[in-house]
């Protein structure tokens, strides 16, 4: 790959994360304005789901600002959004069973997950000095070119991370919708809403895999410009 192919497909990639931030918004708008017919808000939502799976060991909290809903196997909690929190809406029920789902990966052993968590130490320790490693590397890469090299391998971690995560929201949704379904959370006219609601948000993952895929393929390019 050359490198102005590289500048084309980065800006793609650009201009794809965008469109994809901006329907999620989109979505997160519309649906969150739609009152879900058992009326339970997404803390209730949550609770439900974790007790019918026999999850007791999980807590449900509030965190502050808007999409920041996410479960930290840590310390074990499903932390919701405040608009998630309180919100009895559909795009509250749908993202609360989402991360519902992530709890219940965790509970069965879920193998993707369990390689995900793995690489959190070596991603935040590549994420410490990737910057610096890369900037370096296309400064001195004509005398150094190892320095670039190193920065690649630590930033296709990063990508790989960013792979593994696909399957893990996948599923996640999948286990969220089955489950708003079966317990007639969600209507037989909400449940489409719901499921378009999680295909917006899964849309945001696979931008950033991709996304992730073209900068390294960009980083390659410049290493092998140096020839």
């Amino acid at each position: 790959m050359n490198i102005p192919f590289a500048y084309l497909l980065m800006f793609g990639v650009m201009i794809l994360g965008v469109l994809v931030q901006w329907n999620l918004k989109s979505k997160f708008k519309k649906y969150s304005k739609v009152r879900l017919d058992s009326g339970l808000t997404g803390r209730e939502v949550a609770e439900r789901m974790l007790r019918e799976n026999g999850i007791t060991d999980v807590q449900v909290i509030s965190t502050n600002g808007q999409l920041t809903d996410h479960y930290n196997p840590v310390n074990k909690t499903i932390n919701l959004s405040e608009p998630v929190y309180h919100s009895n809406s559909v795009m509250a029920a749908a993202v609360a069973a989402h991360e519902t789902g992530h709890a219940i990966q965790h509970a069965v052993g879920y193998a993707p997950l369990k390689m995900r968590s793995a690489l959190v130490p070596v991603v935040q320790f590549s994420s410490t000095i990737l910057n610096i490693v890369l900037i370096a590397g296309i400064l001195l890469l004509q005398v150094f070119p190892q320095l670039l090299l190193a920065g690649i391998i630590l930033f296709a971690v990063t990508t790989l991370f960013s792979l593994i995560t696909l399957p893990v929201e996948v599923n996640a949704s999948q286990r969220a919708l089955v489950w708003l379904q079966r317990s007639r959370v969600t209507s037989y006219e909400q449940q489409p809403m719901a499921s378009s609601a999680l295909r917006s948000a899964a849309y945001t993952y696979f931008a950033a895999a991709i996304g992730s895929i073209a900068t390294l393929l960009y980083y390659l390019a410049i290493y092998n410009s140096r020839r």
